[in-house]
């Protein structure tokens, strides 16, 4: 009988650094070891995602994830199933998206802030990964992504940061750091965190 797979979850705040730490996870293995979940491709529709007070769009809720589905797929990669789901992109009509195949690799990494707030993804989690930065950190790094990836302005990064992503980062993140199993301190750098992490990961694989 085949060994279930392995389910790391992955979260913390927008800008902690997730992206680069899991590029650097998914280096240290091979397509056939190592699957990546990722919940931004669970989004729902534009017409399911609240607007604020001011009618801008906040996608920093998780009522705009599709959790259900989110959760089931796993629960399927669990079980030992291939799952296949269309890539999100980012509700435009005009983008035609590829489809996504997850396989049931040893290991398989669930990423995204929510990840730990929906019980019925955390429930299915054997391991529990934060990593943290302060916020005056986390902000820099969004303007800076956020200006160069996907053409922002200061003024909007700096409206989206105070009213739809610390808010949601205070309420539905923050509160399950205390329920993670490792925490990773990425003020500076997470080489440390990540080593030992990699360590144990790769004790799934030998």
């Amino acid at each position: 009988m085949a060994t279930k797979p392995f389910i790391v979850g992955i979260t913390g705040g927008s800008a902690s650094g997730k992206t680069s730490f899991l590029k650097d996870v998914l280096n240290g293995f091979s397509e056939d070891q190592i699957c990546l979940i990722s919940q931004d491709n669970y989004y729902r529709t534009l017409d399911h995602i609240p607007q604020d007070q001011n009618g801008i769009y906040n996608f920093d809720l998780p009522v705009t994830i599709n959790h259900e589905l989110f959760a089931q797929h796993l629960s399927e990669l669990h079980a030992g199933r291939i799952v296949k789901t269309p890539e999100y992109t980012f509700n435009n009509p005009n983008a035609i998206p590829r489809t996504l195949t997850y396989r049931p690799t040893p290991i398989i990494i669930v990423e995204g802030l929510f990840v730990f707030h929906f019980s019925d993804v955390a429930s299915q989690l054997d391991l529990k990964v934060y990593i943290t930065a302060k916020n005056r950190i986390k902000l820099d790094r969004r303007l800076i992504r956020d200006q160069a990836e996907r053409g922002l302005t200061e003024e909007t990064i700096h409206y989206q940061w105070k009213y739809h992503v610390r808010p949601a980062y205070q309420e539905y993140v923050k509160p399950h750091k205390d329920e993670a199993d490792i925490v990773i301190p990425n003020n500076n750098h997470y080489k440390k965190g990540l080593d030992v992490l990699m360590a144990f990961l790769k004790t799934k694989v030998e």
